[in-house]
């Protein structure tokens, strides 16, 4: 990292009573993210490439940050590679050189599933401790809320 932009490791989890392989499915598409992610308003796919174990695929995403009384609307690129099998990996590069990579695995537990996601955040100095906060914060409301979808 460069004197300017800081870096932040964190893990978040939540338990989702579903088996491993549909709350997977339903993690990678993200058509139902704004439904389970609070700063998501929208998501466009902007390509697809086939792997030779899965794909890849990228996207327009639209969030409106919290800043005070205010939100401020932010359009950036997300990518996810999708395995076969195994965990998945995701990318979002926003303004101003804020960057978040994912690693997220799909554990099968007694009740159902449990989604651990190992996030990395670089942001500039100024920005990393509240960058982090919000992550974090959206991350685990949204595990929470994808655990509420599949409840019975």
């Amino acid at each position: 990292m460069s004197i300017w932009i800081g870096q932040a490791r964190r893990s978040v989890s939540g338990d989702v009573p579903a088996p491993p392989d549909q709350v997977r499915a339903f993690y990678v598409d993200l058509d139902h993210i704004s439904q389970v992610h609070p700063l998501v308003q929208w998501v466009r796919s902007t390509s697809r490439v086939d792997l030779p174990d899965g794909y890849r695929q990228d996207y327009q995403v639209r969030d409106r940050i919290p800043m005070g009384p205010f939100a401020l609307p932010i359009t950036y690129r997300a990518r996810l590679v999708v395995p076969t099998e195994g965990a998945v990996s995701a990318q979002a590069r926003q303004f101003p050189q804020v960057k978040l990579d994912s690693q997220v695995v799909f554990a099968p537990t007694e009740a159902g599933t449990r989604i651990t996601e190992e996030l990395t955040i670089a942001a500039p100095r100024p920005l990393l401790a509240i960058t982090v906060g919000q992550a974090v914060a959206a991350h685990t409301t949204m595990l929470a809320a994808i655990g509420k979808l599949f409840a019975p």
